[in-house]
């Protein structure tokens, strides 16, 4: 096996325990709506999940644990993509919170930065931020 081997099979991993994640964050209310499983089937193609991988986690995703990245950008866009599942409904319930801040804890932030990238995010998704923030992330 080849080092580019190795290397795409840890990746693909990676991907799969992020999948993994982002269904069970979708399916923490009860059962998955048409627009997270449209957002999971983006996310399916995305992260280049097979399709036997893909219903063996819409079955069971807690069976993979989270594999938290190095890196505070990949961090950063994993709690991206879990937000963009939890609001495909265009909303966020307290199941969905917790899990959240669980799986925010398991990629390696603090409390403290969990809770406080998890509120600025929240503020973000749901419309509800200050003009003043809404200017500095249109000038970014």
């Amino acid at each position: 096996m080849s080092f580019t081997d190795l290397y795409d099979s840890g990746a693909h991993s990676k991907n799969v325990a992020h999948f993994a994640s982002l269904v069970h964050i979708a399916a923490s209310d009860g059962s998955l709506n048409d627009e997270e499983i449209a957002l999971l089937t983006r996310f399916k193609s995305k992260l280049d999940i097979r399709d036997s991988e893909y219903n063996e986690i819409i079955s069971n995703p807690r069976m993979y644990p989270i594999d938290p990245p190095i890196s505070s950008e990949r961090r950063l866009e994993r709690l991206f993509n879990l937000f963009q599942i939890i609001y495909a409904d265009h909303q966020i319930d307290e199941p969905e919170r917790k899990l959240l801040d669980r799986y925010a804890r398991g990629l390696g932030y603090t409390e403290e930065a969990a809770e406080a990238v998890i509120k600025q995010s929240i503020k973000i998704f749901s419309g509800n931020i200050a003009f003043e923030d809404y200017q500095y992330l249109i000038k970014k």
